[in-house]
């Protein structure tokens, strides 16, 4: 019990886990070697905890910016490529905003808080 403490300890410290050091941890907790089925788990379940990880947005967006992005450069649709949507982006891009139709929905949706980023929640808001 007191090396799975040690390397969650460590593990934590360093904000870096290894796939050993995870085995090692469970291992440790369970009194035992791994069968095949719980190592294949333990592997998923860490490529998963990886991937939330490295996902996770280092700086949020805030709506302030959004805002006078569709102020500024609506019709380009800068403001989406901003929010995290790509595609949608390009297409206000290429029809110059839907002629400034989209340009102008998009300003209500980021005033009412309705058009948020793709990743979630914004970090700063009106």
């Amino acid at each position: 019990m007191q090396q799975a403490t040690l390397a969650l300890d460590k593990a934590s410290a360093d904000g870096k886990v290894t796939y050993q050091e995870i085995k090692s941890i469970a291992e440790d907790l369970k009194g035992s070697k791994l069968s095949l089925k719980e190592k294949i788990a333990l592997k998923l379940f860490g490529k998963k905890i990886a991937e939330k990880a490295t996902s996770a947005p280092m700086g949020g967006k805030s709506q302030v910016i959004a805002l006078i992005l569709v102020l500024l450069v609506g019709g380009l649709g800068i403001h989406r490529f901003y929010l995290g949507y790509t595609w949608q982006g390009i297409v206000q891009l290429l029809t110059f905003g839907g002629c400034g139709i989209w340009a102008i929905i998009d300003l209500i949706r980021i005033i009412t808080g309705d058009l948020k980023p793709k990743d979630g929640e914004y970090e700063t808001t009106l």
